[in-house]
């Protein structure tokens, strides 16, 4: 009997191993493909045509100075930080947030920002610096007018020298728009460094890309299940594609575009009509990139009906650490977002237009596939030194 229960014993084990290796997925030509198009990362750090200052080492360092400065609110309440925490991966951690009232809209993460190609969750910015200077003069957020910026600038011994030391003129003879422009450079000069580094996922790609078995073995199995459901079946790269995980446009998903008492966000819709009335859009003069692609892409959008209640498309890289999520902080889980996707309301999305979305109908193993992959996107900042010492010369 020892001999025979030995061998039963080597069957059963056998056929467990075969059972488990048939579980594992196997990933398509065509799945391969896309999966390593959301590779590699990092991606490298280009300058932004546009801004002059940007990857300029003393403007970098100035910029982190002036994201952390209250005096550039009303009442010195709060400065960029207080809402893009760094230790919150750069935002703050609840649905809406309250400057010198309760905003609207969810406050971003701001770490890889500086990929994007429109800013705000309407896009009614087409450049980082442009979308800096928006919150120090939104009555509802730092509320400040430009008269006030320049008195704060120019009356603080330490930012009036970096000011001078960094953009060659002294604040008092700079007018108070330049002087927004020159700020908001060198703020999305410090923000443009704020770039994640490599993550689980990031690993698994380049493996793939080597055929290293071994190494993609260390890639959670479920992990593997919902990356084959995202490029895949749920067809979630239609939106989430690339290397950051985002189209950088807009979309209406169904969420409620209702902010209470009567009032509509109207996303989209409403930013490009501020985006084609701001005078520091890429269309006037304080572009320093005369002939750039961003001047062309600003030109030829128009605002459609079918724009109404779209929103900007995130990307998903941190995508667990920066709950909640969606433009107005509503869904509150990884599990709420995947569960809409899941039993998505057909009767709550935008008619006009090509339709793109329908209920994934997830079962409970596929939704914990998917967030299990989801999680894997998610890495500490790269370590980035800020190297200008323009600041420390203007030290007494």
């Amino acid at each position: 009997m020892r001999p025979l229960f030995l061998g039963l014993l080597l069957t059963v084990g056998t056929f467990t191993c075969v059972a488990a290796e048939e579980s594992r997925p196997i990933f398509t030509d065509e799945e391969k493909a896309k999966i390593l198009g959301h590779s590699p990362w990092p991606p490298n750090i280009n300058s932004d045509p546009s801004n002059r200052f940007s990857g300029d080492a003393d403007a970098i360092a100035y910029g982190k100075v002036l994201f952390e400065e209250m005096t550039l609110s009303k009442d010195a309440i709060l400065s960029c930080a207080s809402c893009h925490q760094p230790d919150r991966h750069f935002m703050d951690g609840v649905p809406l947030n309250r400057g010198h009232e309760l905003l609207d809209r969810h406050t971003p993460s701001l770490i890889n920002v500086g990929q994007q190609r429109w800013f705000g969750w309407d896009g009614a910015n087409d450049s980082l610096w442009a979308q800096s200077i928006r919150p120090i003069l939104t009555a509802s957020e730092m509320n400040l007018t430009s008269a006030e910026v320049k008195a704060v600038i120019g009356n603080d011994p330490l930012l009036s020298c970096g000011f001078e030391r960094v953009f060659k003129h002294p604040p008092k003879d700079v007018n108070e728009q330049d002087l927004l422009v020159f700020l908001g450079k060198a703020l999305a000069a410090y923000q443009e460094t704020l770039i994640s580094g490599p993550t689980p996922f990031d690993k698994f790609a380049a493996a793939l890309a080597a055929e290293d078995m071994e190494a993609m073995a260390e890639y959670p199995e479920s992990a593997k299940h919902g990356l084959k459901l995202f490029v895949g079946d749920g067809n979630c790269g239609l939106c989430h594609f690339g290397p950051n995980f985002t189209n950088g446009e807009f979309g209406n998903i169904g969420i409620s575009y209702f902010i209470g008492k009567g009032k509509v966000d109207t996303g989209r819709h409403g930013g490009i009509k501020s985006l084609l009335g701001n005078p520091f859009n890429l269309l006037e003069p304080y572009n320093d990139d005369e002939g750039g692609s961003g001047k062309l892409r600003t030109a030829h959008v128009k605002q459609q009906y079918r724009n109404w209640g779209e929103f900007k498309i995130p990307s998903l890289r941190n995508v667990a650490e920066t709950a909640p999520y969606m433009h107005n902080g509503s869904l509150a889980t990884l599990e709420d977002v995947v569960g809409h996707y899941s039993e998505l309301n057909e009767e709550r999305l935008h008619t006009d237009g090509e339709k793109i979305l329908r209920p994934l109908n997830l079962s409970h193993q596929e939704k914990n596939h998917l967030i299990t992959f989801l999680r894997t996107l998610s890495a500490p900042l790269l370590e980035t030194e800020i190297q200008g010492q323009i600041l420390d010369q203007c030290k007494p």
